[in-house]
């Protein structure tokens, strides 16, 4: 990979910067949901997510996200009182255990502050912290670390007729112009990673495309995240109807960003992951 002058090497996320090298960043997944696409409720019991956490840790997650509203396609919104009841407990407990970087996963603003205020260190927002209008004053006033997500439409409508001329061009369009709004509101831009949220109201060929030009994603030298891990357009491409077994693709995925140097991945299959690309790093000529 051709040096980059315009890659940062540090992610801002508040109580540490966190050095960002030639091999993404993993972060693992806890869905702590009874309706996720990829594990249908496994961790919804507070005890099996703590635990699945604390085994992605020991797997290598450089940093765990805990989401208790699912995103899938056609998922209906959860109350604000079921997400933070899911999710504070385990942000709690995972906290108490491991000094891990904790992301929280949320569009609202009051489950945001309640995971923040019990340890968490990032706020993953799907809708680009546009569905709460609490969520840009909340995150400026404080230090952690921004996931700023693209998505077309909302998670219950937007795979029903999702539509671009040019993927690439209007994902980052979007992604540098959100990010100017957010910069605006105070939050710094070190603090911000973009997302160019791969399967979040888009087609099967618009998730490849935008897989095959990571490059031309990057906004304003910020740091890349990429979630690709179990979708649905690795199903179709594998012909493979059930997520835990994509893993194949999720390597593929994998091996896409590191060519790109995206420096951050977004995984159910850490441990897998992490093995991949001790390997891939032992054999890159460049390394």
């Amino acid at each position: 990979m051709a040096h980059d002058p315009q890659r940062t090497p540090l992610w801002d996320i508040g109580r540490l910067r966190l050095p960002l090298a030639r091999t993404p960043l993993l972060m693992g997944i806890v869905n702590v949901t009874p309706d996720s696409f990829s594990d249908g409720g496994r961790y919804l019991d507070r005890a099996a997510a703590q635990r699945h956490a604390l085994r992605l840790v020991e797997e290598g997650a450089d940093l765990v996200d805990v989401g208790g509203e699912s995103s899938r396609p056609g998922a209906s919104a959860v109350s604000e009182e079921e997400e933070l009841a899911r999710v504070v407990p385990v942000i709690r407990e995972i906290r108490a255990h491991t000094d891990v970087p904790l992301s929280i996963d949320t569009t609202k603003a009051s489950v945001a502050r309640a995971a923040l205020e019990e340890g968490a260190d990032i706020v993953n927002d799907i809708s680009g912290l546009r569905f709460d209008a609490g969520m840009q004053p909340l995150l400026a006033a404080s230090a952690c670390g921004v996931v700023l997500m693209h998505m077309q439409g909302e998670p219950r409508t937007m795979q029903q007729a999702p539509h671009y001329d040019d993927v690439v061009r209007e994902v980052r369009s979007w992604l540098d112009e959100r990010l100017h709004v957010l910069l605006d509101s105070g939050i710094a831009g070190a603090r911000v990673v973009v997302d160019p949220g791969i399967g979040f109201g888009k087609r099967y060929e618009d998730n490849v495309e935008l897989l095959r030009h990571l490059e031309a994603l990057r906004v304003a030298g910020r740091p890349l995240l990429i979630g690709a891990s179990r979708k649905a357009f690795l199903g179709s491409l594998l012909q493979e109807p059930h997520p835990a077994q994509r893993l194949e693709g999720d390597l593929a995925v994998g091996a896409a960003c590191y060519r790109a140097g995206v420096e951050l991945l977004r995984v159910h299959d850490v441990g897998a992951a992490r093995r991949f690309f001790r390997v891939l790093e032992t054999l890159d000529p460049s390394a």
